[in-house]
């Protein structure tokens, strides 16, 4: 099993370098970012400068979790070959297994542009031990965007995942505080801000990165978005499965 695994996210792998496009847009959409509004208005101070590296670190990796991962799966759902693949005794984990493991590696990528512009032109500053930490941090904030992906995936056709996955995204980087402080927004910005997905990513990374207090309102909500997220997937992979093959 193990074997099919390596072999299917190797595949997918190969596929995204093949047509980079989406590792691209995820990874220089925040670089740029950093080098406009972070680098010159905030660039001297190590805290500001660290919060932001961590935001957009997880604007980046969440546009591969949620746009790219919903686009690839519709896309794949359109394929003869996907079809096939559903029809082998193995079962759908290695696949499964293969796309999660992919997508994780993008998003991991995805980050390494806005940590090269903040090391060289902030005065952010991270030990070791904190950036490993920021990292594993990331990874379990996005579960949820991923879910949600596979969610869209499985419910559109890939020209609809593509509007709609955008039309999700920007609004929770937004609310989330990933491109603005939470604290610069409108009041009532403020109260929604710690019940979206993205700030709840976000205060794990700010806490994992410079040992900031989390709000627990939005780790708690991160959570339920991700028990939801999920029984949202596997409803819309049960239902994919009913439709394409009873």
């Amino acid at each position: 099993m193990s074997s099919l695994v390596v072999a299917h996210t190797r595949y997918l792998l190969i596929e995204q370098i093949r047509v980079p496009i989406g590792l691209l847009a995820s990874s220089l959409f925040p670089a740029i970012a950093m080098l406009a509004f972070v680098v010159p208005f905030a660039g001297q101070d190590p805290r500001a400068a660290t919060a932001a590296t961590g935001s957009l670190m997880i604007f980046g990796a969440m546009s591969a979790a949620l746009i790219g991962l919903s686009i690839s799966v519709s896309q794949d759902r359109e394929q003869p070959w996907n079809l096939y693949l559903r029809t082998l005794p193995a079962g759908p984990f290695p696949r499964f297994a293969g796309r999660i493991l992919s997508t994780l590696a993008v998003m991991l990528v995805s980050v390494i542009p806005v940590v090269v512009v903040s090391a060289l032109f902030t005065e952010a500053t991270i030990t070791p031990a904190r950036l490993l930490l920021g990292l594993g941090a990331l990874v379990v904030g996005l579960v949820p965007f991923m879910l949600l992906g596979l969610f869209l995936g499985l419910t559109l056709s890939s020209k609809a995942a593509i509007g709609v996955s955008q039309l999700v995204f920007f609004p929770l980087g937004i609310l989330g505080g990933l491109l603005l402080p939470p604290q610069v927004f409108p009041e009532f910005v403020q109260i929604v801000s710690p019940y979206v997905p993205s700030r709840g990513a976000a205060e794990l990374v700010w806490w994992a990165t410079f040992g900031t207090g989390p709000n627990p309102v939005a780790l708690v909500m991160l959570a339920v978005w991700t028990v939801v997220a999920a029984a949202a997937a596997a409803w819309a992979y049960r239902r994919d499965e009913g439709r394409r093959f009873t």
